[in-house]
């Protein structure tokens, strides 16, 4: 009952946001045609760019992951990690409770990894915190950046180009350290089988204090990088259909809507989403039309592709799965991700 009730608020919540969202942008929906036209006129260079950039992005986010485990001493090859990251993230994007299934389903990959249980809870819960620090940094950053007005598409090919060279340096500076790794069982071993919550916390306080600095410093910039390119890859878009904004005024529009997608109203904020960022696009100054298409290609970038990509992931994953331990997923809380 619990569970039907909730499931009705959610989609009684969605509903009220879609209501009032049409209400207040009723005159400010583009029309269809127009829409349409916008889409078949976009810059494909800007589009390549844009894909570029989520697709890295994704990367950065399997690479924190990746170093996290790495930091614990459990190796894991990079195409794992990107499987398992574009699998997670349809999970998230397409399920009820996504956010929970997903975590779920990167606990149980962690501990095929070989990781242990506590080892796999550590990561688990550090990848959401050390994304929501990142997350929250870019807050920092926006606010503290002075406003300007539009902006031509030269401040935005430098961007999203600086953005895809520190992403680079990152994964080399992460190549460079991938050997830096202490042993599970150092770690697992450290402290005696006790029980409690108290016994849980001093040994997960433990391990944190013995994850190398390296590991920190890297998934921290992995994460920063992955919001980074995930708003370059917004900034792009906008571009691609001639949207002259200031990018901090863009950012703020992002980061506004992924503040509303941590809303658990709908899987992967899907319908949520759309209509926050179109009522930003709009109210930053883009015409209605290059703003629905923008909002379009950067959803289908950054959600909609990645479900069928995440089923073929998993699909892949399946096939080449070794057998895995008997283990119990944790409930971790999320910072989701557009």
């Amino acid at each position: 009952m619990g569970a039907n009730r909730k499931r009705v608020l959610r989609v009684a919540g969605l509903l009220l946001v879609l209501v009032v969202a049409g209400v207040t942008l009723r005159d400010d929906l583009p029309d269809p045609g127009q829409t349409f036209d916008t889409l078949t006129s976009a810059h494909p260079w800007w589009l390549v760019l844009a894909a570029a950039a989520e697709l890295t992005s994704l990367r950065h986010f399997a690479l924190q992951q990746r170093r996290l485990l790495a930091g614990f001493g459990v190796a894991m090859s990079v195409p794992r990690a990107f499987a398992v990251t574009f699998t997670r993230s349809a999970i998230s994007f397409s399920l009820p409770a996504g956010s929970a299934v997903s975590a779920g389903f990167a606990f149980r990959q962690f501990r095929t990894a070989g990781a242990s249980r506590r080892t796999a809870g550590a990561v688990a819960v550090l990848s959401s915190v050390l994304s929501g620090v990142a997350l929250v940094l870019m807050y920092g950053a926006v606010v503290l950046i002075p406003r300007g007005g539009a902006t031509g598409n030269t401040d935005t090919l430098v961007l999203v180009s600086g953005l895809l060279v520190v992403a680079a340096l990152v994964f080399g500076a992460d190549f460079l350290f991938s050997r830096r790794a202490v042993s599970a069982g150092e770690l697992d071993g450290a402290e005696p089988d006790e029980h409690g919550a108290r016994a849980a916390v001093r040994r997960t306080l433990t391990d944190l204090r013995r994850l190398p600095r390296s590991s920190w410093v890297l998934s921290l910039l992995h994460a920063t990088v992955n919001w980074g390119l995930d708003f370059a890859c917004l900034a792009a878009t906008a571009a691609a259909f001639d949207i002259d904004v200031s990018l901090v005024r863009l950012a703020t529009v992002y980061l506004t809507v992924q503040l509303v997608r941590q809303i658990p109203i709908s899987p992967g904020g899907i319908g949520v989403v759309e209509v926050a960022l179109l009522a930003g696009l709009v109210s930053a100054g883009a015409a209605q039309g290059p703003a629905a298409a923008a909002m379009l290609v950067y959803r289908l970038l950054s959600c909609w592709m990645i479900i069928p990509l995440g089923l073929l992931a998993y699909a892949v994953l399946r096939r080449s799965r070794r057998a895995e331990p008997v283990a119990e997923p944790v409930a971790v809380p999320e910072v989701s991700h557009t």
